[in-house]
């Protein structure tokens, strides 16, 4: 891979060139779309969990076998085009043909009919449901206010009297905010005030002006954003969390903003923390062939072919890519990663954590999905979290 900044939006541009001659139009407009869904914040999601049989009396909820759904854990489901909500507890039994599971609760709708589903790991919905004091905020961002969740911490009972301790935790890619509310309670049980923010594109924070992800490039300033708002509230002693995509975003952060000598720690779930070994990974497991790949990443990465895929600039991945620019790397870092992750896959975290053994610690899971390790196993995922911040004193 290129080195050095700008070294990989000029490869690119010649990859993508050649991938024009190479590979033929239908490849090309192919590699256009592929790019085109990598950076456009997703609409419809589809059910893809076939619901077989419920039985609410027995709380019971019946299953086709995915690889989601066979895992052990704690989850959540949409149904009936995300009208329905529901919580699925341990799995009671499995074969090929059904995996049959506790139904914990249904939050919102009826089961009467449904036939598919969506798998979610947020759990939980609103913030009310964690029993904490909360309020909604607005944080003042380049783009806008965006709104926010604040939890104050224990002995306060309002966000200007917040206490000294924050913890500010930015979701992933193509989510919302509901995504954090499983850390607000870690955190508040060590005495910290809990910030759950909201950020550009992601349908409750202001648009960027082309509505396109940067994949953390931008993503950053509204952490930033955030960071200052809790500067302005009496915060001294700062953690960031970032999940999968909002570990990228945080990443970029630390090492790019003014404001990084705030945060004292930053925790990342699934952290993407090179897009190019995901992407890679990602479109080798939906079948695309290599030409496709690196064209569709050529396209992201060039100035004059981002357009293609809606953006107004360039992505510039070398900057994204925080094996190679470890180095750059201040903060203390703990990353929770499985390898039963697919989506995001662990490579890039050990490759960090090799890298830099005297600030990264990583809390290896063995089967969890993405962004899942607290469903898998919340004890050991809180417990990670608890000796991590409380050895930071």
């Amino acid at each position: 891979m290129p080195s050095g900044r700008g070294s990989w939006a000029r490869a690119s541009l010649a990859v993508a060139g050649a991938g024009l001659v190479v590979t033929g139009a239908a490849a090309v407009a192919l590699a256009v779309s592929v790019a085109r869904r990598v950076v456009t914040p997703p609409t419809v999601r589809p059910e893809d969990v076939r619901i077989l049989s419920v039985d609410e009396r027995a709380g019971t909820l019946t299953l086709a076998p995915t690889p989601e759904t066979v895992v052990p854990g704690r989850y959540g489901m949409w149904f009936s085009r995300d009208t329905g909500y529901l919580r699925v507890g341990t799995v009671l039994s499995a074969n090929h043909r059904a995996v049959v599971r506790r139904l914990e609760r249904v939050v919102h709708g009826s089961l009467e009919g449904a036939t598919t589903g969506r798998w979610s790991g947020w759990y939980y919905l609103r913030p009310e449901e964690l029993g904490l004091p909360v309020e909604d905020v607005t944080v003042p961002t380049e783009l806008g206010p965006a709104p926010a969740w604040c939890f104050p911490a224990e002995d306060t009972a309002h966000v200007a009297r917040g206490g000294s301790c924050w913890a500010i935790h930015m979701h992933g890619r193509g989510v919302t905010r509901s995504e954090a509310l499983r850390a607000v309670p870690v955190f508040h049980e060590l005495g910290y005030t809990s910030l759950v923010i909201s950020y550009r594109n992601d349908g409750e924070a202001p648009a960027s002006p082309d509505g396109r992800y940067s994949l953390g490039d931008a993503e950053w300033r509204d952490l930033e954003a955030a960071v200052r708002f809790a500067l302005e509230q009496g915060a001294q002693r700062i953690l960031v969390m970032g999940w999968s995509m909002g570990g990228a975003s945080t990443l970029q952060f630390v090492t790019r903003s003014e404001f990084s000598s705030a945060v004292e720690g930053i925790v990342l779930e699934s952290p993407v923390v090179d897009w190019i070994r995901v992407l890679h990974a990602q479109a080798a497991q939906q079948g695309l062939p290599d030409p496709v790949r690196t064209v569709a990443l050529g396209v992201l990465g060039s100035d004059w072919a981002s357009g293609w895929a809606g953006r107004s600039e360039p992505i510039d991945f070398d900057r994204l890519d925080l094996v190679e620019r470890a180095g750059e790397l201040r903060t203390p870092t703990l990353i929770l990663h499985s390898d039963g992750d697919t989506f995001v896959p662990i490579d890039g975290s050990l490759a960090l954590a090799r890298a830099r053994p005297d600030l990264v610690r990583l809390e290896r899971f063995a089967t969890a999905r993405h962004t899942r390790l607290w469903n898998y196993d919340a004890r050991r995922w809180e417990r990670a979290i608890r000796a991590w911040v409380s050895a930071r004193g």
